[in-house]
Formats: structure tokens, sequence, C-alpha cells
């Protein structure tokens, strides 16, 4: 498994990263993970009679799934579907969010998140002055 994504760019997406630590929280919460996914992606393989507005939301706790993979190209496990077992195969591009069913808390992902692009470095007139003894260390700020 490549831990580089074939991408346009070829750039590392954050995407799986993200959506295996949101999965590994929600169950470490004892919530149950959702996905929310594109079924209309290319690759995507999902059972056509539970696709809505061309999206369908997947279950992915272990009791829902069987061989369960999370990889930094795809999600793919076995689900039964009205008793009936489906392979599903999505690609990483194709999920659009996460979240824990009981709570709603998750995230959604922008098409920004599997492309990367490195921050542009502000040009020296665009750097804000400082006066002496403060430092030029960024600052983070909680915005609620």
């Amino acid at each position: 498994m490549s831990a580089k994504n074939a991408d346009q760019g070829g750039g590392l997406s954050r995407r799986p990263y993200l959506l295996r630590a949101m999965h590994e929280w929600i169950i470490d919460s004892g919530h149950t993970p959702h996905v929310i996914v594109d079924a209309l992606r290319t690759g995507v393989e999902v059972p056509a009679a539970y696709v809505k507005d061309g999206k369908i939301v997947l279950n992915l706790s272990s009791t829902a799934t069987q061989r369960l993979q999370l990889t930094n190209e795809s999600i793919e496990f076995d689900a039964r579907f009205a008793g009936v077992v489906h392979r599903v195969h999505v690609p990483m591009q194709a999920v659009l969010g996460v979240y824990a069913r009981e709570t709603g808390e998750g995230m959604v992902f922008s098409e920004g998140d599997s492309e990367p692009t490195p921050p542009e470095s502000p040009s020296p007139s665009d750097r804000p002055a400082t006066t002496p003894g403060e430092s030029r260390r960024a600052k983070l700020t909680v915005v609620k």
C-alpha cells in the first residue's frame, strides 16, 4: 500500500488519515461510525437500491461490517443489506464525511482535503511588524 494517493498532484492526502482518526475516536467514544459517500463517483461499488440523491450513508461499525479495510486509497468491507451480503468498495475521494450516528459529531471533507497545497509564505511587506521583545511565533486562537 502506497502512502501517496494517485491524485493529480501526487501529494499526500489528509483524507484517509483524518477518516481513520475520526473512525477510531468515534468507536473509542462508544458510538457508531457512519460515512457519507458520493455514490456517483467512479469506482464506488454499493447496492444501488440504497442510494438516495446520489449519496449513501454506510455504517462502519464492527457489528455492521466484515473484513473492514480503511486504506489510503479506499474503504472496503462486506456488509448485509436486507439480509444479502454485498462487497462494498469506496474510493477515498468519494467519502464526503464521517460522523457518529448518536451525536452527529464528525467531519466533512472538502475537495481541498485530497490535494493539499503548501501554504504561501507572506512577502516581507505582508508580515506584521513586531515590537522589540515580541516573538514572531505563530499564535493559535480558538474560534467558536
